[in-house]
């Protein structure tokens, strides 16, 4: 099959901070890996967004998440190719972006872009760093294995009434809004605080959001040759995060 596909990693110059810019590689080689002509692009805030059929966002500090945020709105690309039904991953500062409002580094609301129907404000409490196992929400338009990844965020959270939880947290803080959920979506809109990259760490979700792109079920992807060596390491996190016997038993079960 060879259909051409566009991954757009988007203001690397300013959301490029924790590496997310790695989750356009991996999803431009899987979709590469089942005869599918794949191009990567990188999106500097200096020039106009790029028409992509996937659009990736990352993690940056609060001066350039203000930047990027005023640029996207702007820009209008991201929200236009939305709705013609592209596809976007957002990651920490990126998911605050794309929600209706998100703090600044004096806790004042700045405009989002508007594609999820979440808000963040300041937390109160401790920062949120280390490790994250979520589950993904039975019944959800979202069907996965675990899901882990690393957080570092000070937001807090809040989803409107058109916005789904991601997951529900195992491990970590998420959300952080007293409802211990991790991330959120809306259509083909997923937002999330996970790092790692993400989708180096949870492969399934990778392939969730090419076949999002490709109209398609994930079941109907080709099937890729097993990686023992990624296994193994996505092994070694989830049993390091979650050592009490009962999460481990409860991840084989969503194997």
């Amino acid at each position: 099959m060879t259909v051409r596909l566009r991954v757009a990693v988007v203001y690397p110059d300013l959301l490029g901070t924790y590496g997310d810019g790695g989750n356009g590689l991996i999803l431009a080689q899987r979709a590469r890996w089942r005869g599918i002509e794949a191009e990567l692009l990188a999106a500097p805030s200096d020039v106009a967004l790029p028409e992509a059929d996937i659009y990736c966002l990352g993690g940056g500090e609060d001066g350039p998440q203000v930047r990027a945020a005023r640029s996207l709105i702007d820009d209008a690309t991201l929200a236009r190719r939305v709705s013609a039904g592209a596809v976007v991953l957002a990651v920490c500062a990126g998911y605050q972006i794309v929600g209706r409002s998100y703090p600044g580094a004096d806790g004042v609301a700045h405009e989002g872009v508007g594609l999820l129907d979440i808000d963040t404000a300041k937390g109160t409490g401790a920062r949120a760093v280390g490790e994250v196992v979520a589950e993904t929400v039975a019944g959800s338009s979202v069907s996965l294995p675990l899901l882990t990844g690393f957080e570092n965020h000070g937001g807090c959270t809040t989803l409107g009434a058109s916005a789904a939880p991601l997951a529900q947290v195992i491990r970590g803080v998420g959300n952080g809004d007293g409802s211990g959920t991790e991330g959120a979506v809306c259509g083909r809109v997923l937002g999330t605080y996970l790092h790692g990259p993400v989708l180096a760490r949870n492969p399934a979700l990778a392939d969730l959001l090419l076949a999002w792109a490709l109209n398609a079920e994930p079941s109907t992807l080709a099937p890729l040759e097993a990686d023992d060596s990624a296994a193994a390491l996505r092994d070694e996190r989830l049993a390091a995060a979650t050592p009490h016997r009962r999460l481990r038993r409860r991840r084989r079960q969503h194997q």
